[in-house]
């Protein structure tokens, strides 16, 4: 699955140098996350009335086969919005982060975002479920969401 190629490489914090053995220490700890997360997120889809569909990329979504549409390419732009949610479904920001005519492989964004936007159609809306490793993983935003927090994340294409 595509959440072992993610878990696969350990980086040392910027400025600092880790032995292999404390890489691989935090690489064990990244995949042993993911698969609590995982669970977690299988036992929250199984009390909900929507129906959440896994992607290749190890999020979910409200959109059965959406990863199997035709992709959009680099270099086309793309508007958007999202909320960002955490699993009691408590809204983290009061705004919704916004972007206009962003170009695909020159934005900065939530991974899963950016997959999400490449497969979803102008005006779609979609929720994605997005385990930690693909949102802000170990440090948090450094605002508002702490780290290994798992996200809802509401989606529109402008």
């Amino acid at each position: 699955m595509s959440c072992n190629r993610n878990a696969q490489t350990a980086h040392p914090p910027v400025g600092g140098v880790l032995s292999q053995k404390d890489l691989d220490v935090s690489k064990n700890r990244m995949k042993n996350l993911n698969v609590i997360e995982r669970e977690q997120i299988q036992d929250w889809i199984s009390g909900q009335s929507v129906k959440y569909y896994p992607t290749q990329l190890n999020y979910w979504v409200t959109v059965e086969g959406y990863d199997q549409r035709e992709r959009r390419k680099d270099e086309t732009t793309v508007s958007y919005s999202y909320d960002l949610y955490d699993f009691d479904q408590t809204k983290i920001y009061d705004q919704p982060f916004e972007r206009r005519d962003a170009r695909f492989g020159h934005f900065d964004e939530l991974r899963a975002v950016e997959n999400a936007l490449r497969f979803i159609r102008d005006g779609e809306e979609v929720t994605l479920l997005v385990p930690s490793s693909l949102a802000y993983g170990t440090y948090g935003d450094e605002k508002k969401i702490d780290n290994d927090i798992p996200l809802i994340i509401k989606l529109k294409a402008l």
